[in-house]
């Protein structure tokens, strides 16, 4: 059984690497992808974004979006050019500032010594998906949150990244973890106020 579900909004994040092949100098650009449809254990339980048509609302990088450090508001370092989808994956292109402080990030992007690229982004609708049940597009197995429609608003240049070899995001607002701490009964605690929430608010 599955069950769809509005009304809870997340800001959540995710790491991948930079393709540097994809580095222009003399423009200062960057191709770069943001985002798959690779698992990742949140706090709440199994996360995956969808990348089917429609899922993934790209207006916002398109029209206002910015390139910025470590999800820092305050460290803005160059513009968003264009982001696109393509074989399940979301693409970016980016330029980076002239500036000192821009330039710095660039240059170490380009020698390798930063290699973490980030997204920060809003779900405004899941797919709850039961254990040993399959998504409703038939490609995902639950148990697992399924983001049906998804706002990523920035994307990052970042330090300190996750594992990018699973594409797995590491940060969301307002929750978190200690390193080397789980605490299952809690997880789950949370987990239901948060489905009780939205089922109330669908009433």
């Amino acid at each position: 059984m599955t069950i769809q579900r509005k009304n809870k909004q997340l800001s959540l994040s995710r790491d991948y690497s930079i393709n540097l092949r994809a580095v222009d100098e003399e423009k200062r650009q960057v191709e770069l992808s943001f985002s798959s449809e690779e698992p990742y254990a949140r706090w709440f339980g199994i996360e995956i974004l969808s990348h089917n048509d429609g899922a993934m609302d790209l207006s916002r990088l398109k029209e206002i979006g910015c390139l910025l450090f470590n999800h820092d508001r305050n460290k803005v370092i160059g513009r968003i050019d264009d982001a696109w989808l393509k074989d399940g994956r979301g693409h970016a292109l980016v330029t980076f500032d002239e500036d000192d402080a821009s330039d710095v990030i660039f240059q170490k992007v380009k020698s390798s010594t930063l290699k973490g690229v980030s997204v920060g982004y809003r779900v405004d609708s899941w797919e709850e998906v039961s254990a040993g049940k399959t998504s409703s597009d038939g490609k995902h197995t639950g148990p697992c949150s399924i983001a049906l429609k998804w706002l990523p608003y920035e994307i990052s240049i970042v330090s300190i990244p996750a594992d990018a070899t699973v594409g797995v995001g590491r940060e969301m607002e307002g929750y978190h973890e200690k390193p080397n701490e789980r605490s299952e009964p809690l997880s789950v605690y949370f987990r239901q106020i948060q489905l009780n929430s939205n089922y109330l608010g669908g009433i």
